[in-house]
């Protein structure tokens, strides 16, 4: 998946994906397929997603590589459109046809490792042998809750930090250089904002989402995914927090029906204090907002976990490939070290590799806009996770959306409506 689709295109997919794996009864569970010790041999199958536009030679040449090196083994690069690519996997998995390599987020991956689709990178003494070449938290990215393993090799990352109008920091007595970093920290800046203001500026535009919950501290789910459990007394609190700032005009009044295209301008307008961006975004400021890029900070979204949010895609090996071991030393090798690094350097994102973000691309910053989110967003992932639930579909982010709004307009206690939230999202759960 392309990265400019990353963030917005992954949640959601994987309930359509759980659907067609239910409608077809495909699931079988345990073993199949060849043996991953055997020879690297044969013909494998290879499916990304959304990427021949963009990297077509890149990864012909990867596949050229590959069979250079091993003369026995022939790849078919297969490539999907963003649109449907859930519906894909899903006919691929019920047909008997899923690739032997294929471009998974945690959320597609979920559902097919449930069925028996996936090799288990742990269990498979060839592939648990790469672990250490990853990182610790692009391994345990991929790990899936309740099954007990991972099930598809690191592949990128990407990560999401915010910019900050220093100027109004500045204005509203507190230190420029000094972004909050925990929730309390952030109520209490939003509050000294909009008292300095009059109530005229908010430091943020948007409700909070599950990864702000998960950013608080929250337990989200139940230790295998059955059930969400965000209605717990610290979730409460953080509803109950948002809705003070919703009161005191620490929250943009139009945060309930916002959007990331809203928001963005309130925040170019200097409406807002903090803002979600991208070095896109920077551009845009230097054209149209000249006091502003020349005013602006770069940081990560606050925390109570000492834990950025983070975005995992991976490359997963099929559970009847007939040529399993070629399989995976296909899946590593397209995301060992060297390939990883040179596919970051052409497109926004971040190897998951030890020792790579160590890089002088990714700790020094060359003066560009690029340059300068790119350091300090790869500063971000060191201990980073995913705090989206991989079960949680795009109908439950909408449900709590709805439930929050409810609460922050004074409809619903905070406690009613993760109540209601938790209940609606679990019964769609149970249906899954």
């Amino acid at each position: 998946m392309t990265a400019s689709r990353f963030r917005r295109a992954v949640p959601g997919a994987a309930v359509l994906l759980a659907s067609a794996l239910t409608l077809t009864a495909c699931g079988s569970g345990g073993g199949g397929g060849s043996d991953a010790a055997g020879k690297v041999e044969g013909g494998i199958s290879f499916q990304t997603w959304n990427l021949r536009a963009g990297f077509k030679d890149y990864f012909e040449g990867l596949v050229k590589e590959f069979e250079k090196a091993h003369p026995g083994v022939t790849v078919r690069w297969l490539d999907q459109p963003a649109e449907n690519y859930a519906e894909k996997l899903g006919a691929d998995a019920a047909g008997g046809t899923l690739p032997d390599v294929v471009n998974v987020s945690p959320d597609l991956a979920h559902p097919l490792a449930k069925a028996g689709l996936l090799v288990d990178l742990d269990r498979e003494k060839v592939s648990a042998a790469f672990k250490s070449e990853y990182t610790p938290e692009a391994w345990k990215g991929n790990e899936l809750p309740g099954l007990g393993g991972t099930y598809a090799f690191p592949w990128y990352l990407n990560t999401g930090p915010l910019f900050y109008n220093k100027e109004l920091f500045s204005r509203a007595g507190l230190d420029p250089d000094k972004p909050p970093k925990s929730y309390p920290d952030l109520f209490d800046c939003a509050t000294r904002i909009s008292r300095q203001s009059d109530g005229k500026i908010a430091t943020l535009a948007s409700s909070p989402t599950i990864e702000d919950f998960g950013r608080y501290g929250v337990r989200l789910t139940n230790s295998d995914a059955t059930a969400f459990t965000y209605n717990e007394p610290k979730g409460v609190e953080l509803l109950s927090r948002y809705q003070e700032l919703y009161r005191n005009g620490g929250l943009d009044p139009q945060a309930l029906n916002s959007t990331p295209e809203r928001a963005g301008q309130k925040f170019l307008e200097q409406k807002v204090a903090i803002n979600p961006g991208s070095a896109h975004d920077l551009g845009t400021f230097k054209q149209n907002a000249p006091s502003l890029y020349r005013n602006l900070g770069i940081t990560d979204a606050p925390n109570n976990t000492g834990k950025p949010n983070m975005y995992v895609m991976g490359l997963a090996v099929g559970q009847h490939s007939k040529h399993k071991a070629a399989a995976i030393a296909f899946a590593h090798f397209v995301t060992d070290r060297k390939n990883q690094e040179e596919f970051a350097h052409k497109v926004a994102v971040f190897p998951s590799t030890k020792g790579s973000l160590e890089d002088p691309y990714w700790t020094r910053d060359d003066g560009t806009d690029e340059g300068r989110v790119r350091v300090a967003s790869a500063k971000m992932l060191k201990g980073a996770v995913n705090y989206t639930p991989v079960v949680m579909s795009d109908e439950m982010k909408t449900i709590l959306k709805n439930e929050v709004a409810k609460a922050l307009q004074g409809k619903k206690s905070p406690q009613q409506a993760l109540d209601d939230a938790v209940a609606q999202s679990n019964k769609l759960l149970k249906q899954g």
